[in-house]
């Protein structure tokens, strides 16, 4: 009975998360429209915020009750998500091609949290300190580099400098219909995915998976469902920019703000342990960028996109054997 209901509940989260993403991607749209923005700076902003708070009220819970590792471990894990499993999904349905801004400032500025955050939180071999953490004093660059990010994304859009390539068919709601649409598919697709990743662990519980087996793989996909949710009802209704906007942007905030705060609020203990997971997640940014010149210029071919598919598997593989 227990089993039954878990399975149900599972089948109700994903009908909340695609019902939700289906929302958002309609609010989120009518938005860019009705204001004259991009979708591109909507994705980068207004999605990748909504489609992050599953990570940023799991990891303040988690940094306030001492568990470190498992700040860091969703962090990265839920960056790796995004970028191999969720692009590699959403340029499989439809390839995706990518604005020149994104390009060669987005994608950029990406990878360079990684690897900054990679140079902060390794302090013995950077720094010759006792101990690897982030402190207070990283919390303050990670916020200060939100900030900027932010700052560049409203220049852009006050300066009309993303491309604004929306299909006439767009619909235009209303103020207030919009907005409703936003929050209403943010609040499906949080609900959707705490009811998938709670009932997901009561039915690896019951087959006995290890606790961190369970953590490392349900409840990291679990925060990335939004995301992936979003992505690939953007990337089927042809929504490239809102697509690939949601997931740099939910990198960059997942890095940046999530940890930023989390770092300020209670300094953490890195374990390096985790940086087999960090050159991951700096090889498959430099991989993303690589794949913006190979081929068709500026695009996510299908072919890249199932490579991040089958290095995600790889990935996937190598945390459940790994102790």
């Amino acid at each position: 009975m227990a089993l039954f209901l878990n399975t149900a509940f599972i089948i109700l989260g994903f009908i909340l998360l695609i019902k939700g993403a289906d929302f958002m991607v309609s609010g989120a749209s009518s938005f860019a429209k009705k204001f004259n923005v991009s979708e591109i700076a909507i994705g980068l902003t207004i999605v990748a915020m909504g489609t992050s708070a599953p990570e940023l009220v799991v990891n303040l819970v988690s940094g306030s009750q001492g568990l470190d590792d498992v700040v860091f471990g969703n962090l990265i894990g839920s960056n790796i998500f995004n970028l191999f499993l969720i692009l590699g999904i959403a340029g499989t349905i439809r390839p995706l091609i990518v604005q020149s801004e994104t390009v060669w400032k987005e994608i950029p500025f990406s990878m360079g949290v990684v690897i900054l955050l990679f140079i902060l939180v390794n302090d013995q071999f950077f720094f010759g300190q006792e101990f690897n953490s982030a402190g207070y004093i990283d919390g303050f660059i990670l916020l200060l580099l939100f900030v900027s990010f932010i700052y560049y994304v409203f220049y852009n859009v006050k300066n009309n400098n993303h491309i604004l390539d929306m299909p006439d068919e767009t619909k235009i709601y209303n103020h207030w219909v919009t907005l409703l649409m936003i929050l209403g598919g943010i609040t499906g697709l949080v609900l959707g995915g705490k009811l998938v990743v709670d009932n997901a662990v009561d039915i690896a519980r019951s087959f006995e998976l290890s606790e961190k087996l369970i953590g490392l793989t349900i409840l990291a996909a679990g925060t990335s469902l939004p995301e992936l949710a979003t992505s690939a009802v953007a990337a089927y209704r042809n929504r490239a920019d809102i697509a690939i906007g949601n997931v740099i942007g939910s990198n960059i905030f997942n890095l940046t703000f999530i940890l930023g705060i989390n770092s300020i609020v209670k300094p953490l203990n890195y374990n390096t342990q985790l940086n087999l997971d960090f050159y991951v997640l700096i090889g498959g940014s430099i991989l993303l960028f690589i794949f913006m010149f190979t081929l068709k210029n500026k695009k996510l071919d299908r072919w890249e996109a199932i490579l991040f598919l089958f290095t995600f598997l790889a990935y996937l593989t190598y945390i459940f054997i790994r102790k």
